[in-house]
């Protein structure tokens, strides 16, 4: 587990293990997700970086807006 500490300006450094093991970079963009108390960063992409993930993805039984109540 790595500790960080948030400063008077509200920042924050990810620890070097951390930003090594994803492979984060300076200018990098995250997105802010809240889960209940918890705070989740998700890496900001592209969608031409997106292009190709779903590949595969199973599309029987797939919900539309009249399954929707």
């Amino acid at each position: 587990m790595q500790i960080a500490t948030i400063s008077s300006k509200f920042q924050i450094s990810v620890p070097k293990k951390i930003r090594e093991q994803l492979g984060i970079k300076p200018g990098q963009q995250f997105i802010f997700l809240l889960k209940g108390e918890c705070l989740e960063l998700v890496p900001k992409r592209d969608m031409k970086e997106m292009r190709g993930s779903l590949a595969g993805a199973n599309t029987k039984n797939i919900r539309d807006r009249s399954d929707r109540k």
